[in-house]
């Protein structure tokens, strides 16, 4: 992994006027590089404290973002060694895995509207996008 994973992940600011919490665009945001492939399982994450200062943020906010991931199941943190990216992604049941994908919609429909966007916009490039990286995604050959 990159030896400034923090500029690799996080190369903008967080959007202090995007209308959601700074928290939540950071365990979005390091989500998607899980997602994504871009942070592979073991990979060490920036420290807590480096990612507050390289995003100018409260470390109470990168605390809770990194708490939240654990919850999740998507990090693994190791009293004095960090954290890391799970070796094993949670497979939740059918039921949380409906209301997260409804909540997520929900969510990216509210984001649309905010930013003036059509969600019908959205849910195209989210198909292209999905069709262009289905062989690369973490699980597929």
């Amino acid at each position: 992994m990159s030896a400034n994973i923090e500029t690799l992940i996080f190369p903008t600011p967080l959007d202090e006027s995007a209308g959601l919490p700074l928290r939540i665009q950071l365990r979005e945001r390091l989500l998607s590089a899980i997602g994504s492939g871009i942070l592979k399982p073991g990979d060490r994450l920036p420290t807590m404290r480096a990612l507050s200062v390289h995003l100018r943020i409260d470390l109470n906010t990168v605390q809770r973002a990194y708490a939240e991931l654990e919850r999740l199941g998507a990090v693994e943190t190791y009293r004095a060694r960090g954290s890391f990216v799970s070796n094993a992604p949670p497979t939740p049941d059918p039921a949380e895995r409906r209301a997260a994908a409804e909540n997520l919609a929900a969510a990216t429909i509210a984001q649309s509207h905010a930013r003036g966007l059509d969600p019908a916009d959205i849910i195209n490039a989210m198909q292209t996008i999905l069709h262009a990286t289905e062989a690369i995604r973490p699980g597929k050959g």
